[in-house]
């Protein structure tokens, strides 16, 4: 069902929860011995492939609170017991010991086999995130896990793109969702890098060791759009590779023009201001310098939206301009069964999103309404990749049943990460992964603290499909990349 509005009762449950630490299992910590000191928490099933699996968790010390309303960090050893039945765990991983920030990866797992597991630190089963509407460690059965892993996606595989989105450089206090007063922020801690830079180089980094020929980043890649943030974005995403053929940016709200001091050196912008961003980024994908463009890789046209078209303060819903709308309906209807791949900031629209009543999650209805309808007509359109929500959440709409919307995790905060889209020629497969140097490791498991803790509430993804996916589609005209 299609849903940009929350129901009363929809915002009475999940008021709640943000607002009830009543919902949240209270653990006591004087039952752990004083030689045993840590307690494994915040487990976390965050990518299951047709071959592998990761697993994140988090060990602090009982009966301590840093600040946040989380234990203090306690460094540990991290193991993984698992196999094809509950009562016979007969393989093991380990991360990384001496760290409170774990990240596990099970490797040569077997497509569709069901596997249990069970997380240990010094010997303790972590307890996982509790999420009052999803399951974020897996399916209980008895004292263990188990999660089924997927069929790989039909055909041979060409070529990986990494989705990222919310980079927000130059953003210093995390967590301040649309300016409640009530809200508080996160920092990082003193003598640290600064969050979105330090998590802006770890997604550059997994991207590549993770297989990505190209990187799409769709949105929000500054916090107010200011020169050097931009130039820093910049210098972070070109290690990567060529801006316009190796990685593509769209604007987000964030990006837009701004007047001051800071932006004089700009170009005036089309709407209001001047427009640091379109100086920065506009040869992403175009060659007139406009924000919105379509690209050609290996055959795959990628078309990035400007959901931001407009004037306005950043605070409302997104739009593009009359002129890229009928733009974006010109190339759809010029080659309508071109294996097609969207990316924009906002997303058509939001289901499930209790943020959703204040009207400002995505593009205007009306025109998201005329763009599904436009996609409806458009059999090759298959995937519509989405920020600004700081969620992953996969959306099917009616009105175009063909196409996934894929919202994703920002990069710069809790869970921290990116979408790998893994392109075959019978279909596709989007699998979420956090990014784990030791210092994101970090900050993803500080900045899951945003909401008084409830943050992976909202942005975590409550089904397993809203992290991890398959689809058929026909992509055989593609070619591998080199």
């Amino acid at each position: 069902m299609m849903c940009c509005r929350p129901s009363r009762r929809d915002l009475i449950r999940w008021s709640a929860v943000v607002a009830g630490a009543s919902l949240v299992p209270v653990l006591d910590g004087t039952s752990a011995r004083a030689a045993d000191a840590v307690r494994p928490v915040n487990l976390e099933l965050v990518t299951v492939t047709e071959t592998s699996a990761v697993l994140t968790w988090y060990t602090g010390v009982p009966g301590t609170d840093d600040g946040l309303g989380r234990m203090t960090p306690a460094p540990s050893d991290a193991e993984v017991v698992y196999g094809t039945h509950p009562s016979r765990l007969t393989r093991s991983a380990h991360g990384p010991s001496g760290t409170p920030y774990h990240y596990v990866e099970l490797t040569d797992l077997e497509p569709g086999r069901t596997y249990y597991y069970k997380a240990l630190s010094r010997g303790q089963a972590a307890t996982p995130t509790f999420l009052a509407f999803g399951q974020s460690a897996g399916t209980p059965h008895g004292d263990v896990f188990a999660f089924t892993t997927p069929q790989p996606p039909p055909g041979r595989h060409l070529f990986s793109i990494a989705l990222c989105n919310d980079l927000h450089l130059g953003e210093t206090v995390a967590g301040l969702v649309g300016q409640l007063p009530w809200i508080k922020g996160i920092e990082q801690l003193p003598g640290h890098p600064p969050y979105p830079e330090l998590m802006a180089q770890a997604l550059v980094t997994d991207a590549k060791a993770r297989g990505a020929h190209y990187l799409l980043a769709a949105g929000d890649i500054t916090s107010e759009a200011a020169p050097a943030d931009l130039a820093s974005a910049k210098a972070i995403l070109d290690t990567f590779g060529t801006l316009g053929s190796d990685y593509l940016v769209a604007r987000g709200n964030h990006d837009r023009a701004h007047s001051g001091e800071r932006y004089a050196s700009c170009t005036p912008g089309e709407h209001q201001g001047n427009d640091c961003y379109r100086d920065a980024f506009s040869s992403s994908g175009s060659s007139s310098g406009e924000t919105y463009f379509a690209h050609d890789l290996n055959g795959l046209r990628v078309i990035g939206l400007d959901t931001y078209d407009k004037p306005g303060n950043g605070g409302d819903a997104g739009g593009l301009s009359p002129a890229q709308e009928a733009w974006l309906e010109t190339e759809l209807r010029q080659d309508p069964d071109r294996p097609t791949l969207v990316f924009g900031h906002h997303p058509l629209f939001v289901e499930n999103d209790p943020l959703a009543v204040t009207g400002t999650r995505s593009i205007d209805a009306g025109q998201s309404l005329r763009i599904l309808a436009a996609y409806n007509r458009t059999p090759g359109v298959f995937l519509h990749h989405a920020g600004h929500t700081h969620r992953n959440q996969r959306s099917v709409f009616p009105l175009a049943p063909r196409l996934v919307q894929q919202e994703i995790g920002a990069v710069k905060e809790y869970p921290g990460g990116f979408t790998l889209l893994r392109v075959h020629t019978g279909g596709y497969a989007l699998n979420f992964y956090k990014t784990r140097s030791a210092d994101a490791r970090a900050w993803s498991e500080r900045s899951r603290q945003e909401l008084a803790g409830q943050w992976p509430q909202l942005s975590l993804g409550n089904r397993p499909t809203d992290r991890n996916s398959t689809a058929p589609h026909d992509l055989s005209g593609l070619t591998p990349a080199t």
